[in-house]
């Protein structure tokens, strides 16, 4: 066992600098629950809705084509042993080209997109390999007076129960907000930080066309000391 195992990747749930988790953070410390509880219950059950093949997409869907920067995201999810886990649901949300949510708690400072609803899903295949095509995020501004935060996409995964899931956000190589965004800097360790960053991709085989595409890599590590961190 090394020495990095022991070290808490995660951010705190109180991080001063990231205003809203004064109002979020728990004011009491966790409860265990017994094992046997509906949280521990074999699955993963999914929902009624199938995952379908297309739903990893986010360019698709529409009646025109979404504006902005086309971008596969790829990886695959690790085990502590980096073995790929199979049969993993992944899900990701996040703003468009323009920086605006599709969802009534977004302000609204930017226009939405009517071709691009920002949401998908995927199962990893039996090596753990996932894959999303959709369009790169813009930055955002907080609230009025704070920060811009860094072009991100959130991802949730469902592992075997209902208990098994990580809920994160990956950045992207290169962007300079990384470094003053407060959620990002919550992250005690810089080398768990750089985990949660896709790396361009010099793929040529999504070069050219009207179907080409950026391709950023990112792998996501459910436990051992390269874990990736877990970020709201």
């Amino acid at each position: 066992m090394t020495t990095d195992e022991f070290v808490d990747v995660d951010p705190p749930f109180l991080f001063p600098d990231y205003p809203i988790t004064r109002l979020r953070a728990p004011l009491e410390p966790p409860v265990v629950l017994p094992r046997g509880w509906f949280h521990h219950q074999r699955g993963p059950a999914f929902g009624r809705v199938r995952v379908l093949p297309g739903d990893n997409d986010l360019t698709t869907g529409h009646p025109g084509v979404p504006i902005g920067q086309r971008i596969i995201l790829r990886g695959r999810v690790l085990d502590s042993d980096g073995r790929g886990v199979p049969g993993t649901l992944i899900e990701i949300w996040q703003a468009n080209a323009a920086g605006r949510y599709v969802d009534r708690a977004d302000p609204g400072y930017f226009p939405l997109d009517p071709n691009f609803t920002g949401a998908g899903r995927t199962l990893t295949d039996n090596g753990g390999n996932y894959r999303f095509t959709t369009i790169k995020p813009a930055a955002y501004p907080g609230a009025p007076g704070t920060w811009y935060r860094p072009a991100h996409i959130h991802v949730s995964l469902f592992g075997p129960s209902l208990g098994h899931r990580l809920i994160t956000q990956c950045y992207f190589e290169g962007d300079p907000l990384i470094a003053g965004d407060p959620i990002a800097r919550s992250i005690p360790d810089p080398r768990a930080l750089d985990r949660l960053v896709a790396k361009f991709s010099f793929d040529q085989q999504y070069a050219g066309g009207s179907d080409s595409a950026m391709v950023y890599d990112w792998d996501i590590v459910l436990r051992g000391p390269a874990t990736t961190p877990v970020e709201g």
